[in-house]
Parts: structure tokens; C-alpha cells; sequence
């Protein structure tokens, strides 16, 4: 028997795709289609309101190529500089709440979650420890390789609900499968709130780079053979602001009519490849290139 939503409640989508670039296309496509027009916070006076849905997106292999969407809005040089964020964590100097900047980054939230009462105060109680939550999901499943228990979190409601930018990404979970060859690493991603047009791209290629390193270092860790397997990637809301309707709209007519091969890169692509080793060899002399760059 199917259910049947009424027109009060926020749709529910399905997406599958084999690569990173068609994912994001039929997730953009669906959302539009048949997501609920909404307000949102952000809206200018003018602003259409959103489209919105709950979606769950799963990505065969995140790795299989075309990996690279190269008409996502940014470009090689900013995801090059975001996955260093989340995997390498080269912007937590930019974390200081008490003089009004960052209240956290994903990198610091999961490397170093250490719950606080107050961001915005220096002196607030840090009663706990830091934690490292990857550590410890490449330790548990290199200990169990069963384990249901291997995830990680953002989220301080202590303090969280009290800010303007409270994290987006709320949990991380892996879970290993045994091959013939060896075992699979699966990894779900959950998010409270999501940009689907301008931020969705980035967010999916840097936590599955993340999810490679774990890999890596739970097959250093076994003696084993660990691959990446699918990624699934969860929103409660997933969104594409009335704002960006007059430009997306102009991209998801190509995203309807013609194949997302028109409009993808394999990573060994020449442009790809010239442009990320440039943000690379930038950001090694000086992690905040890429914002100053932006100004």
C-alpha cells in the first residue's frame, strides 16, 4: 500500500546515482520538481521562497568517474580549498566566536568536539576532553568490523541552538562489509540543513575524500584490504533558495535535456588536474589564499 503525503507535508525523494556529478544533477532536478515552496530565514524582501525536501541521496561508488561537476557553483580552486577544510582542517585557526568569527568547522567538530555552555564566551566551562570522533571510528571498526556503533557528531545542543550558523552536517556513520577482496567501508552523512545548488557538490566530494582516508587507515590499521563503498547522504531539508532561481533555472533546463556527461570531469581532466595542483601548491604557502583571493 503507498502512502500518500497531503500538500501540508515537507515531500520525501529518493535519488540513486553511480557518480558524485549525477548525483547532484537528479537531486537538483527532483527538488525543483517536486520539492514545497517554503520561506526561509534568509530571504530577502524580494526573494522567491525556497524549494524543499526531505532527500536521500545514494551514491554507488563516490569515486567512480566523472567525479568532478565543473559547472557547480565554485570552481576547482574552492573545492580544492574546502576539502582541505573538512579533511585537513587547515581553516579551524579561523574558529573564534568570542571575537564574532567562526563558531566551529566541520574538521574541528569532529576532530576535536569538546562541548562548551557558551561559544561566544572565552571563558565558558569546557568540563570534558576533547574527543577525536574519526580516531575513534577507524579504531572501533579496526576493533570490530562489525560494529554498529561507528559515528561521529556535531551537534552541541548546549550550545548550538543559541547561534546564527549552527553546523549543517550532523553525523557521521560507517560501517564495514566483508568482500571476497577484502572489506567495503559504506558511510551515511546527516544533515539538519542543506543548500542543495551551491553547497551540496562540495559538501558530498569532501566527505567522501574523508571517507577514503578512513579507509586507508582502518585497511593500515587491519592488515586488510578496505575500499570505499557507497555513500549515502541524508537532508532533512534540502533546499534551493528563491534567490538562486533566475541562475539555476538557466542550468537545470540543461540538467533536464541533456546528458550530466555534457557537463562533467574525470579528475585526470587537464584543466581539473592544472588548476587543483595551482590551489594546492597556494594553499600550502598559505591556507587562507583562496579566501583572500575572493576578498
Amino acid at each position: 500500500m503507498t502512502a500518500t503525503l497531503s500538500t501540508a507535508d515537507v515531500p520525501t525523494i529518493n535519488v540513486n546515482a553511480n557518480c558524485l556529478p549525477e548525483a547532484w544533477e537528479k537531486a537538483v532536478v527532483a527538488v525543483w520538481e517536486q520539492g514545497l515552496t517554503i520561506k526561509t530565514q534568509y530571504d530577502k524582501p524580494d526573494d522567491p521562497p525556497s524549494k524543499d525536501a526531505t532527500v536521500m541521496i545514494t551514491t554507488a561508488d563516490p569515486f567512480n568517474e566523472p567525479r568532478i561537476h565543473k559547472n557547480f557553483p565554485g570552481g576547482p580552486d574552492e573545492l580544492e580549498s574546502y576539502r582541505q577544510e573538512v579533511v585537513a582542517g587547515i581553516h579551524d585557526h579561523w574558529i573564534d566566536p568570542a571575537a564574532g568569527k567562526w563558531t566551529y568547522t566541520y574538521h574541528e567538530r569532529l576532530k576535536a568536539y569538546t562541548p562548551v555552555e557558551d561559544l561566544r564566551n572565552a571563558n565558558s566551562p569546557r568540563p570534558f576532553p576533547t574527543v577525536d570522533q574519526i580516531q575513534y571510528i577507524i579504531d572501533v571498526l579496526s576493533d570490530c568490523s562489525h560494529t554498529r556503533r561507528a559515528q561521529a557528531i556535531t551537534w552541541m545542543p548546549s550550545c548550538d541552538p543559541k547561534t546564527d550558523d549552527p553546523p549543517c552536517l550532523q553525523r557521521i556513520w560507517c560501517r564495514l562489509i566483508q568482500a571476497d577482496d577484502g572489506f567495503v567501508l559504506n558511510m551515511n552523512t546527516h544533515w539538519r540543513s542543506r543548500d542543495l545548488y551551491k553547497a551540496w557538490f562540495m559538501n558530498a566530494y569532501a566527505l567522501t575524500d574523508l571517507q577514503r582516508i578512513i579507509a586507508a587507515q582502518i585497511a593500515e590499521k587491519m592488515g586488510v584490504s578496505v575500499r570505499v563503498g557507497r555513500y549515502v547522504d541524508i537532508s532533512d531539508s534540502l533546499h534551493i533558495y528563491g534567490s538562486y532561481f533566475t541562475n539555476a533555472e538557466v542550468e537545470i533546463d540543461k540538467m533536464k535535456t541533456t546528458p550530466f556527461t555534457d557537463r562533467a570531469w574525470e579528475t585526470s581532466h587537464p584543466a581539473f588536474e592544472m588548476m587543483t595542483a595551482e590551489a594546492r601548491a597556494k594553499l600550502a604557502q598559505d591556507p587562507d589564499w583562496y579566501a583572500k583571493a575572493k576578498g
